[in-house]
């Protein structure tokens, strides 16, 4: 009787002593990648040392419109929009017709309260693959020998990220070419002739890869390389002295004929006033002269009247 007495207490004893098995929490699928509309799987398997009916979370912690986290799953349902297009079963979200939008950083949280370690997590990241869409270009039509040119790609859109193949007559070019003529960025679609020559005309087109969808390409657009025109450059010089020639020859006469002297105005207004002046001083003499000349006719002195004739009325 006393044996069976001292064995509960033995096995409390070696549970106090012996190290408890706590929650934990682990996924079989780290990185998920779907392609849009379809379906995600996000697995989250657990453990608990006592607890049968341990508290399960959701939370997307990356890829967020906050800085803080955004629950998905909590106190028994799922929020925000995920409503209604995720289940449930143990802790393994499924999350139906996945968008742009649900890609991140998800994080799955089980509390077990009755446990040593009360809480456990495991991480798992969401990558919605997108298709490369249609680059676009940038391509010079011309160019003159021996001049730098740069051509560009760009396709923002593709999930993962696209690399850039470049093609000339519909074939491809090599990224590492031997006479290393050009280069080639794969992963920024730049390519660059440091020096281009009369070999480089072509048609060029690039076209934008991964692993999410089939190709695309821009429009092809054909460069000539043209020589230097020297005959023209000579033709521009003897016009350009041409037009300097007769600008001088134009200013040189305008000078000798007093077009651009100072005093011009001034003499002209100084001859003007000069003349008005003397017609004013020969009016002025003449006046003086009348004035000279004139006398008024003289007063008759008043005399006696005297009677010298008779009359008869």
């Amino acid at each position: 009787m006393d044996n069976l007495f001292t064995l509960p207490v033995m096995f409390v004893i070696l549970s106090q002593i012996l190290p408890s098995s706590p929650v934990t929490v682990s996924t079989s699928i780290p990185v998920v990648e779907v392609h849009e509309d379809q379906v995600a799987r996000l697995s989250c398997e657990f453990s608990t040392e006592n607890d049968e009916r341990p508290r399960i979370e959701w939370k997307k912690t990356r890829g967020t419109m906050s800085t803080s986290p955004d629950f998905v799953y909590f106190e028994g349902e799922f929020r925000r929009n995920f409503r209604g297009r995720a289940t449930i079963k143990g802790a393994t979200v499924t999350l139906e017709k996945v968008t742009q939008e649900d890609a991140g950083e998800y994080r799955c949280e089980v509390s077990a309260a009755s446990d040593s370690v009360q809480l456990g997590e495991a991480n798992i990241t969401l990558i919605v693959l997108v298709p490369p869409q249609v680059p676009s270009c940038e391509i010079p039509s011309s160019a003159i020998t021996g001049t730098e040119v740069e051509m560009l790609c760009s396709e923002p859109h593709g999930v993962p990220a696209v690399f850039y193949i470049w093609y000339k007559d519909k074939k491809p070019l090599p990224v590492h070419p031997l006479n290393g003529t050009y280069s080639i960025n794969e992963n920024t679609g730049t390519l660059t002739f440091k020096s281009v020559t009369k070999a480089d005309t072509g048609q060029y087109h690039c076209e934008a890869r991964n692993k999410a969808g089939p190709p695309k390409s821009c429009e092809g657009t054909h460069m000539e390389i043209d020589d230097l025109n020297i005959s023209a450059i000579i033709a521009g010089v003897v016009v350009v002295c041409l037009v300097i020639a007769l600008c001088t020859f134009g200013a040189c006469y305008a000078h000798r004929h007093g077009f651009f002297s100072r005093h011009r105005g001034r003499s002209f207004w100084i001859t003007q006033c000069q003349s008005a002046a003397h017609i004013s001083s020969q009016n002025l003499h003449r006046t003086e002269d009348m004035n000279t000349t004139y006398s008024p006719p003289p007063e008759e002195k008043q005399q006696d009247f005297k009677h010298t004739h008779s009359f008869m009325l």
